[in-house]
């Protein structure tokens, strides 16, 4: 079993201790049984990634970085993935999901079928501490951003800053993936990924985003759930780049 990993502010280097966050000190007492002198993996801002003694004093946590770790490669493609906020607690499934996975950064946004309550800033830090908590779970060296949310405008906007732009859509041209992305791909570096809601892209606001410059994609002949649509389409871009 591989040792609890955490992120601390800073950087840092071997042989400094560090303090661990107050709810990340209750986690290692009550939920993991952790006791001082237990090896623990810390992962400063500059996403080096230690092993780590740790020390328990009354409520405190602290850790003593002992060696650097071996730090993965970093995936071949920078995605964001831009969702379409659904109602509930779907989008806590996308974004815990979506950080297993590997996603660089996360963008809720609202449009005219959107059937989710309005965001509202307690929701938005539930998503970043469900990010954390799942990029310490799956050993990420990184926690992706969960921006705040923007209108449907507002995410054309932000396009054209893209090598790549990939928006499945039920009616899109029923083509393979497999035929289009290796062409789309040469030269990518940064990717964005668009998810309509629940009740799907308008055509006039898929067209838009045609217009300024992603690619409308089928994902087959199942329409798929909102929650299940940015997942599939990443985890095809994965495999093409030879990530999976």
């Amino acid at each position: 079993m591989s040792a609890p990993r955490f992120f601390v502010a800073g950087i840092f280097a071997i042989g400094d201790t560090v303090g661990l966050a107050a709810d990340e000190a209750r986690k290692l007492v009550v939920v993991l049984r952790a006791r001082s002198g237990d090896a623990i993996e810390v992962v400063d801002s500059s996403g080096r990634a230690y092993r780590a003694l740790l020390h328990l004093e009354d409520k405190r946590a602290t850790a003593l970085l002992e060696r650097e770790l071996t730090a993965p490669p970093a995936l071949k493609l920078r995605v964001t993935l831009a969702q379409g906020v659904p109602k509930g607690q779907k989008m806590d499934y996308v974004v815990e999901k979506a950080t297993e996975l590997g996603i660089a950064r996360i963008v809720p946004f609202t449009s005219t079928r959107s059937t989710g309550e309005r965001t509202r800033e307690g929701k938005i830090e539930r998503w970043r501490r469900i990010a954390r908590s799942a990029a310490q779970q799956c050993g990420r060296t990184d926690v992706p951003e969960v921006a705040e949310p923007v209108d449907f405008a507002a995410l054309v906007a932000q396009v054209g800053a893209y090598d790549l732009a990939l928006v499945p859509w039920e009616l899109a041209e029923a083509q393979p993936l497999r035929d289009r992305i290796p062409a789309l791909l040469e030269d990518a570096e940064t990717a964005f990924l668009g998810i309509g809601p629940e009740g799907g892209l308008e055509d006039a606001e898929a067209h838009a985003l045609e217009a300024a410059g992603a690619h409308l994609v089928s994902l087959g002949r199942r329409i798929l759930r909102t929650e299940t649509a940015g997942l599939v389409a990443y985890a095809a871009l994965l495999y093409a780049c030879g990530d999976i």
